[in-house]
């Protein structure tokens, strides 16, 4: 499976971005948000990506956050909603503000979404209560945190998700951190750690 591409951003046609990664080039289908926050054509681009082989089609979904990518996932586990629709669906709401409206039972703004009727979006409220929270999110922007930046960082010097996350975590929490003090931070712990 290919979870994560880093390369430089080639363009964006409709809601596709299409990214160079030694000469082969990708095309990542966005919701819109992750779109809106791409760098500018000809920089470097790392996207969270989640991949779907159909009979007719190899299909790559793109995202800067591991919380869209995990509302995508969840999403597409719900009976009569394809990758299209949650693409749709993030299009239109952030991660946490769908969790949002699961949680107040809001039919009317899913209805909203492009491709989403009364009985989908009830289907949506029923199937996603409990399942995502918007708790613990960021509620300010869909661009990575420093701590996923950091992450994605260790990730590109080799580490594995989870002993990169383990490290961030175990470090003292600095509202300030930057990535790359996270990543120093991250290293100089684990170079220690036998």
């Amino acid at each position: 499976m290919i979870g994560r591409i880093t390369g430089t951003l080639l363009g964006i046609e409709h809601q596709t971005a299409l990214v160079d990664v030694g000469g082969v080039g990708y095309e990542i289908e966005c919701p819109i948000s992750t779109l809106c926050e791409l760098p500018a054509v000809g920089q470097t681009v790392t996207l969270l990506t989640h991949f779907v082989v159909r009979e007719d089609a190899q299909l790559l979904y793109g995202f800067l956050t591991h919380d869209d990518r995990e509302s995508f996932r969840i999403l597409i586990k719900i009976s009569g909603v394809g990758p299209k629709l949650a693409i749709g669906v993030l299009s239109g709401l952030s991660g946490d503000e769908l969790a949002a409206a699961v949680e107040r039972d809001d039919v009317a703004t899913l209805t909203r979404l492009p491709g989403v009727g009364k009985k989908t979006a009830e289907r949506l409220v029923v199937e996603l209560r409990g399942r995502m929270t918007s708790s613990g999110r960021s509620q300010s922007s869909n661009a990575a945190s420093p701590v996923e930046e950091a992450v994605l960082g260790l990730i590109a010097l080799g580490y594995k998700e989870a002993e990169a996350r383990k490290a961030i975590n175990a470090l003292p929490k600095d509202p300030e951190a930057t990535p790359e003090s996270l990543i120093r931070s991250s290293l100089k712990q684990m170079l220690r750690t036998p």
